[in-house]
């Protein structure tokens, strides 16, 4: 098999078993095994799949470039990294989408910071990273990599949308109506505003260490130099 191609069939394994033990298979396997039984096993097959995955990556072969990638493309990655990374730390907080025991009391308050911007802070995270990525190594196995992570990270949120519907009820509905899927909806279509959508100090200060810490570690571990340390040091 084409090492792009192994590629392929390993992503469609990855996302295909996390959907499907996410939501169609979830209630009645764990109605079986079990609520710990069942994280047992989805931790198992989440693993070992995505092990497969980085597996088929390593062995792609190098692969030149489908365009050039000079200082403006890599500005504009970087910033989307940063913005990606404000979005997954505020997401930690008071997050209703995360399965903790005040997730309901947390949809009754009024959306703000990254909540304003998306209802699914943290899965945009992972999708801005994937495209950030393609920016600048624009290979066909950066593409299908990324193409792996941000389809998991969209349509697991909109996945996640109809199950916390079912398990919430009300109170999820209620925040559904009062945030958006895709970022800045609302404050575009003019429903909510933009003072709403700044991102809380634990949100900006947490994004921006994580954006330092990530980026210099790119570099660290011998990939490409990233982020402002491309042009720092």
């Amino acid at each position: 098999m084409e090492p792009i191609s192994l590629l392929m069939v390993t992503g469609v394994l990855f996302v295909g078993s996390h959907l499907l033990l996410s939501h169609p298979l979830r209630a009645p396997l764990a109605d079986r095994m079990g609520e710990h039984g069942f994280q047992i096993v989805y931790s198992i097959v989440a693993i070992a799949t995505f092990i497969l995955v980085v597996q088929a990556w390593r062995g792609m072969p190098a692969e030149p470039p489908l365009w050039a990638v000079g200082d403006g493309l890599w500005i504009v990655a970087s910033l989307i990294i940063l913005f990606a990374s404000i979005l997954f730390m505020g997401s930690l907080v008071g997050n209703p989408a995360l399965p903790a025991p005040n997730a309901a009391a947390a949809a009754q308050g009024p959306p703000r910071g990254v909540f304003a911007i998306t209802r699914h802070p943290m899965m945009w995270g992972f999708a801005l990273w994937a495209l950030a990525h393609v920016l600048v190594v624009p290979t066909p196995g950066q593409i299908v990599l990324s193409a792996i992570i941000a389809f998991l990270a969209l349509a697991g949120s909109a996945g996640q949308d109809v199950k916390k519907a079912r398990l919430m009820g009300d109170a999820w509905r209620h925040w559904a109506a009062r945030t958006s899927f895709v970022p800045f909806a609302r404050q575009i279509g003019g429903r909510g505003g933009w003072g709403d959508a700044i991102p809380r100090p634990h949100a900006l200060l947490g994004g921006l260490v994580l954006w330092l810490a990530a980026t210099w570690a790119h570099g660290a571990l011998g990939y490409m130099v990233a982020g402002i340390w491309r042009w720092v040091g």
